[in-house]
């Protein structure tokens, strides 16, 4: 039998991180019409934290893997 405790619990994290992050950018993009910020340059912006962001995920991913493989850890798939 499935233990339904984390599978709420996973469940309700995901709606409120959801409706959390949707309603951040909304209030950023409506921050940034009344201001006057021209759509390219805020679309321009977007892509380079975007991108920040990739590069500092595949930072991680390396040096986690990079630390498993020195310390002889089993990374093959089942």
């Amino acid at each position: 039998m499935i233990d339904w405790v984390p599978v709420v619990f996973v469940a309700f994290k995901a709606l409120i991180f959801g409706a959390c992050m949707f309603f951040a950018i909304k209030w950023h993009y409506d921050q940034g019409k009344k201001k006057g910020v021209e759509t390219r340059a805020l679309l321009l912006t977007m892509g380079k934290v975007a991108a920040v962001f990739v590069l500092a995920l595949l930072g991680v991913l390396t040096f986690t893997f990079g630390i498993a493989k020195m310390l002889d850890m089993d990374l093959s798939l089942p």
